[in-house]
């Protein structure tokens, strides 16, 4: 019940717009197969009620049934199989004209299709009337399927969310809700089964199949000490794992909220359309209004019959369906097709300005770089005569209680029990320089350069040898002891993101890091980043954004892409904010618009095509359905167009803009 409640909020549209706007994201009120059936009964009736209709014309012009019954017959069977078969198709349409305008909300594609087609009756035009309903009929069940097919892969993702959880408490494994969870609690996965919150590998060796929520095909390797997200499918082994996170904060909770909100933002080309529409149908009813009265009183021999029916033709053509469909359809399906590669959008606003970016922003650590660090180099000062080995001693022993990555490595590399027994106080953490603790009676300083620099820390020795990565520097009581490189490994797709992105249309390239600059400027050659800045403090980044900003040559875009804690600033202030989604902070999350599953930087080349490919289609259904429609407006006030071809206008245009749409739904994955 929960999920079908998520799939309707997910479906749900606030605005109170032309009422075939809301198609868009309000189910179908009837089966899509009674539907189908619905139209063919409609359409066997009409096809012999024309046969009925225009058999006896034919004959006459031979002067086969001329002066017998059966031709006063065979015309008035043909009326009523008309008239069930406008009632088939045409009844729920009226119907809900008729609840439309009780409500206030009068003037949409069901008051024009009605006005129509019962105009056509009044004039005696049979064919024509029913023709305007079955065909918008059949329009709309192939809108239907077109939003359907569309809303398929998003919400698939409803799918992940977990209805169970084992949980091993007292030597039993008792089944509780997943809401019931707490931190620390060990649950149990068997194969087959989904992990229903994000945790840490105790015991058990796997492999998780993350298809649905990082787009990845390829089985993921798990063992212990693996962090785990929920939503994974665990294949092969039984799992034990330590819940890090309650179901509330967890990755498919936050995923489901983001894509419960996701078509609420809405792009500057949908937004237009919904108030386009909103005042387009009031005055294309003015219009034909004055279409059929005006040319009968002021020339002489204007007939009312033959204004009428081009009013008529005015209305049908006029149904802004096509533009208030395709639009929105087409932004749904580039979100849908980002979805499927493990690419999540907030909303079709941002799909607008990412296919706008020209400049292209990054964070190193943990965006570009894994962010598993390991120590590569240790090098002592002569000071105090300390050996490599106490100098990495002294580093982990300052940095013991820390959570940083850069902490890790160093326990990582220096494990002893002596650290457990250090008697550690007064630890002051210094953003972006580093640690000030008190460490068995001494002041030890573990940092970057601009801590030792803030400490007046003298005779600092540069690294001397071709080292890089992350430096850091080490002082006890005011004098230098050496420091430690800390490197961290470039993602493998890294540099394909970077050449992808320039293939894209982006033509500015930068990367951001807190890193040294011989660091820095190692990593963007050899990804071939256009420039760099380094030593940068959470700070400077959000500084360095507003400066390229404001860059006069800029005609487009920016997007920043990081994942840490520091990001997010950064992340909200950018036009376009992304963060990796399976390392990256929370913070970082919740700031940015579009979200990496993966953590794979390439995947944000990916999502700028996407965004490209959505925006064209965009273009050429508004100007494909806006030239036909006025064309053939022209040419229905000239008397050169038919009922038969203002029923093209409305559904064959709409049918082709649905079609162009639908296009994103077989974008082929990369």
């Amino acid at each position: 019940m929960d999920d079908v409640k998520r799939d309707r909020n997910l479906a749900h549209c606030t605005d109170e717009c032309c009422s075939c706007t809301s198609k868009i994201y309000v189910a179908d009120e009837q089966p899509e197969g009674n539907g189908l059936l619905r139209i063919i009964i409609a359409a066997v009736i009409y096809s012999g009620a024309l046969i009925l209709y225009y058999l006896p014309r034919l004959r006459n012009n031979v002067s086969v049934f001329s002066g017998t019954a059966t031709v006063e017959i065979v015309p008035a069977l043909s009326l009523v199989l008309f008239l069930i078969s406008y009632l088939i198709c045409g009844f729920s349409v009226v119907k809900r004209a008729v609840k439309n305008i009780l409500h206030g909300n009068i003037f949409d594609e069901n008051f024009l299709m009605s006005v129509a087609s019962l105009g056509a009756v009044t004039i005696g035009q049979y064919p024509e009337a029913v023709a305007v309903m079955l065909f918008y009929q059949v329009g709309e069940y192939f809108e239907d399927f077109a939003v359907g097919r569309s809303r398929r892969s998003i919400t698939n993702l409803m799918k992940i969310r977990p209805d169970k959880a084992f949980l091993k408490k007292d030597g039993r494994i008792v089944q509780v809700e997943p809401e019931s969870v707490k931190i620390d609690d060990i649950i149990v996965v068997k194969p087959g089964e989904r992990i229903p919150l994000d945790g840490i590998v105790t015991a058990g060796k796997s492999y998780a199949d993350t298809s649905s929520l990082t787009g990845e095909s390829v089985p993921r390797e798990i063992y212990e000490g693996s962090e785990v997200m929920s939503g994974y499918i665990n294949t092969v082994g039984v799992l034990e794992v330590r819940v890090t996170r309650v179901y509330e904060e967890s990755a498919v909770s936050r995923i489901l909220n983001l894509m419960e909100n996701a078509v609420e933002s809405k792009a500057r080309q949908e937004q237009f359309i919904t108030r386009f529409a909103r005042f387009y149908t009031p005055a294309v009813c003015i219009a034909a209004l004055l279409v059929a009265v005006i040319p009968p009183l002021l020339i002489p021999a204007a007939e009312w019959h033959t204004w009428l029916y081009r009013a008529l033709i005015f209305l049908v053509v006029s149904c802004p369906c096509a533009l208030v469909i395709s639009v929105p359809l087409s932004f749904f399906g580039g979100i849908g097709a980002a979805s499927r590669e493990g690419i999540l959008v907030k909303g079709s606003n941002y799909l607008e300005v990412l296919a706008h970016v020209d400049t292209a922003v990054f964070d190193k650590t943990g965006t570009l770089t894994k962010g598993v660090f390991i120590v590569t180099g240790i090098h002592p000062a002569n000071s105090l005569r300390v050996s490599s080995e106490e100098l990495i001693a002294i580093a982990t022993h300052a940095e013991y209680y820390s959570n940083h990555p850069i902490s890790r490595s160093l326990k990582a590399a220096h494990r002893c029990e002596r650290c457990e027994k250090c008697i550690i106080g007064n630890v002051e953490e210094i953003s972006g320089q580093g640690l000030r603790v008190q460490l068995d009676g001494s002041i030890v300083l573990a940092g970057n350069l601009a801590l030792m620099e803030s400490q007046k820390v003298s005779d600092i020795v540069p690294c001397e040898k071709n080292d890089t990565g992350t430096i850091v520097h080490v002082a006890i009581d005011g004098v230098y002891v050496g420091h430690i490189v800390i490197s961290d490994e470039v993602k493998p797709s890294a540099g394909k993101a970077v050449i992808e992105l320039k293939k894209a249309g982006v033509t500015k390239t930068v990367l951001l890091t807190g890193d040294t600059k011989e660091t820095a400027e190692k990593i963007a050659n050899g990804l071939g980043f256009d420039a760099y800045y380094s030593d940068l403090l959470p700070g400077d980044k959000v500084a360095h954004v507003e400066k390229l900003l404001k860059e006069e040559k800029r005609n487009g875009r920016l997007l920043f892409c990081g994942d840490g804690i520091n990001d997010a600033p950064v992340i909200a202030r950018s036009d376009v904010g992304i963060a990796m989604g399976g390392l990256g902070s929370d913070i970082a999350v919740e700031a940015a618009d579009i979200i990496i599953m993966n953590d794979e930087p390439v995947k944000i080349s990916r999502a700028v095509k996407i965004a490209k490919h959505t925006l064209r289609i965009v273009y050429e259904n508004i100007g494909f359905a806006l030239s036909v429609k006025f064309l053939l407006l022209f040419l229905g006030v000239l008397g050169l167009a038919d009922m038969w071809m203002a029923v093209f206008g409305d559904v064959g245009v709409t049918f082709i803009a649905i079609l162009n749409a639908m296009r994103l739904l077989i974008l082929k994955k990369e």
